[in-house]
């Protein structure tokens, strides 16, 4: 069937696609003619009769890979408008163009198929809903998937073969640059650059974390090399523990060239779709690795030392040692383990001075909660290490206190040739920006400002390294002279002296135990009260300490008699809260010098079996109530019921000092709050003037009982009222 008798009535009608794709920007850029012949395209639609307003051109995927793994939005666009049957022409350069995957090449076909729609190439129209057409199709899917797979296996295959020789020229970190010749390797002509990864390097071997060598920077004010691209340029920025721990994990400054340390992976999302994944391979299934390739900052075997003080940085597993070390006083945080059980032991502190001590969680894992397998103190057991520590280093502390000296001395001066070559990069950058200054024509002003103002910029840059440079000279603690030197030394025989300095942080001492000792096994026997020590040193040889536990003698501690007693009287008619307040206002405490609560009320009466109060909810006439509960009752408030207690109107109970006052409510004290007083009641003043005595007198003679008084509330007026009525007062008597 020829091209022409395909072509119906019902394909013109519909739109003509015309499909274009270019797998990357760089051959979009430079590949020109594969570009313009696709957009050709366009006109050998129009020669098959399809009008010029019914041909669309997708253009969208320019620069996107047909493999499968890109996110392709014009060829979802395509396969939309075929599936709604609004295509009657899928016109492309070649099949490869629409799709180099089977996947996506045979959907395309099953909708074109169904939808009665044409697809074209370079070599003619096809129809898929026909056999042979169908067959043709799928061939040319097939070839040019494999003729992908052919290209990537052939370049792969250059690539590894020049990689195994050390040649292939990838990124490399900063402090590199390749040299002229296959594979040659040299160290970045920045002297400053090498001289910041030298102290990474030297910082690591001194303290053992790259947190601790980051801090060191930041707390030094140096800045870090960054280089973002082979050949781009080097720029210092603020130091990163990340940039950090990539100089400390990256083999090539030990020397070594290394080739797939990473793999590409395709996964499924959460939608289904196609996404690549970069993961990091371990060292056994690198491609390629040789080590001395070319010269590096630190050596194989020191590289290794570092991935292996690295990962015990990290959070250990179960029944693994590792982890950084602490702040911590617990000297054996990360190298004790349980002589029960074999698991690591945990560190706490406890008390007010923080004492160390170290536990076992295994019975908690697998017996349940709310025991241990092992908890025991860890001063004492500190101390046994420590001496069989001082003791194995004892003929090496004369070196070791030498090295030490040395050390405070270089540090200062390796964080000062930082700033120096600082101060040389500043001076390099402001002569540069002089010549170019001075070359420039001086009749074009407009690149010379520009010139001129970046050059003061560098100048200013200079002066601000220099007075840096000036400020850390002058602070720079002075050196240490030959006879501090001398003294020094003479503390080297003395290395107890020198662990138990003030000055030795307890991580200095935790880094010292871990150079020398591998494992510490710990063993409890609480019916001998024993401990039993197995010290694992490096190399593999073994030292058995036993140390012997101090009994708990507990001393009998009692509440004193009087307090007892006062609890007990008090529990008769108040509750444990209110208790706990009377015993704290006396100034009591508990036998171990604390204030009283309510708990601890209610667990001494606990103890000596005295009964809890039970206050009824109804009271009957003539109980005693608190003043709070009596306000209430006779309709007062309580500040009133205190004045008329002060007074001595009322009375009143108080079983100890502090404790709060009861009111026995009888039918006497209810007549005394009536609100109707009768004939003969006077206010205060009336009956002062018509007793002619003061107020105190009325209220005394109220108080022995010869005057009556009645409290009475008429709104918000309220007063006692006293009965003067048939009263006779003597001479003396009004006088008083």
């Amino acid at each position: 069937m020829s091209e022409r008798a395909k072509i119906t009535a019902s394909h013109l009608a519909r739109l003509a696609l015309v499909y274009l794709r270019q797998s990357s920007a760089a051959q979009v850029e430079h590949n020109r003619e594969s570009t313009e012949r696709q957009y050709a395209l366009s006109g050998r639609a129009r020669e098959l009769g399809w009008p010029a307003d019914r041909i669309v051109v997708i253009d969208e995927d320019l620069g996107l890979s047909g493999s499968g793994t890109a996110a392709r939005s014009g060829f979802a666009r395509l396969t939309a408008e075929v599936a709604l049957a609004r295509v009657g022409l899928v016109l492309g350069l070649e099949v490869s163009r629409l799709a180099r995957n089977n996947a996506e090449w045979y959907r395309l076909i099953d909708l074109a198929g169904l939808t009665d729609t044409l697809i074209g190439d370079a070599d003619g129209l096809y129809h898929p809903a026909l056999f042979n057409d169908r067959l043709l199709l799928g061939l040319k899917g097939t070839m040019s998937e494999a003729e992908l797979h052919v290209l990537r296996a052939r370049l792969d295959g250059g690539i590894r073969n020049k990689a195994a020789k050390g040649e292939l020229r990838r990124g490399l970190p900063v402090g590199f640059v390749w040299g002229e010749e296959d594979g040659e390797v040299r160290f970045h002509p920045d002297e400053a650059v090498c001289t910041a990864v030298r102290q990474v390097f030297a910082h690591f071997a001194e303290t053992g974390s790259a947190r601790r060598v980051w801090l060191w920077f930041r707390s030094e004010g140096l800045k870090f090399p960054l280089q973002m691209h082979q050949g781009g340029e080097i720029r210092w920025v603020e130091a990163s523990y990340t940039a950090i721990h990539r100089v400390l994990a990256n083999p090539v400054y030990a020397g070594a060239y290394a080739y797939g340390r990473t793999r590409r992976e395709i996964v499924l999302d959460a939608a289904g779709g196609r996404k690549k994944r970069l993961r990091r391979l371990p060292r056994a299934e690198w491609q390629v690795l040789i080590p001395d390739h070319h010269p590096g900052f630190i050596n194989w075997q020191t590289y290794e030392a570092n991935q292996e003080r690295l990962a015990h940085n990290t959070r250990p597993g179960p029944h693994k040692e590792g982890g950084a070390v602490r702040e911590g006083a617990a000297l054996l945080q990360g190298l004790a383990c349980c002589g029960h059980c074999g698991r690591r032991l945990h560190t706490h502190y406890r008390g007010r001075n923080a004492a160390p001590g170290y536990h076992c969680p295994g019975k908690v894992l697998t017996e349940g909660r709310g025991a241990y397998c092992l908890s025991i103190g860890g001063i004492q057991i500190d101390e046994a290490i420590t001496a069989a520590f001082l003791a194995a280093l004892e003929p090496a502390g004369l070196a070791a206190t030498i090295a030490a000296a040395e050390r405070i001395e270089s540090d200062r001066e390796a964080a000062l040739k930082q700033w120096r070559l600082g101060v040389e990069r500043a001076h390099y950058e402001a002569e540069r920006a002089e010549r170019r200054y001075r070359a420039v024509d001086p009749d074009n002003r407009l690149v010379a400002r520009g010139l001129e103002r970046e050059w003061e910029e560098r100048l200013c840059a200079l002066d601000a390294a220099k007075a840096e440079l000036e400020r850390r000279e002058r602070e720079r603690p002075r050196v240490i002279s030959e006879p501090e030197r001398n003294r020094l030394l003479a503390l080297g025989p003395d290395l107890a002296a020198v662990w138990n300095a003030p000055t030795t942080a307890p991580r200095d001492r935790k880094e010292l135990l871990r150079t020398l000792i591998e494992e510490v096994t710990i063993s409890v026997d609480r019916d001998k009260a024993s401990s039993r020590l197995i010290l694992r040193w490096k190399g593999g040889a073994l030292n058995e300490i036993a140390i012997a536990l101090p009994r708990s003698r507990p001393a009998t501690v009692r509440t004193d008699e009087d307090t007892i007693a006062l609890v007990r009287r008090l529990a008769v008619h108040y509750p444990d809260s209110v208790i706990a307040g009377i015993l704290n206002r006396q100034g009591r405490a508990t036998a171990f010098g604390h204030r009283f609560t309510s708990g601890r009320v209610g667990n001494l009466r606990r103890h000596w079996d005295i009964p809890c109060c039970e206050p009824t909810a109804d009271p009957p006439e003539g109980e005693l109530l608190t003043i709070k509960k009596a306000a209430t009752v006779l309709g007062v408030a309580p500040s009133t019921i205190h004045r008329l207690l002060n007074d001595g109107i009322i009375a009143g109970e108080q079983l100890t000092p502090g404790a709060p006052w009861r009111i026995r409510l009888t039918d006497d004290l209810k007549a005394c709050f009536d609100g109707d007083a009768g004939d003969g009641f006077l206010p205060m003043r009336e009956a002062m003037r018509a007793l002619g005595v003061s107020r105190q007198t009325v209220l005394q003679r109220v108080k022995r009982g010869e005057l009556a008084a009645v409290h009475v509330m008429r709104g918000k007026q309220k007063g006692l009222r006293i009965k003067v009525i048939g009263q006779q007062l003597g001479l003396f008597e009004r006088t008083a």
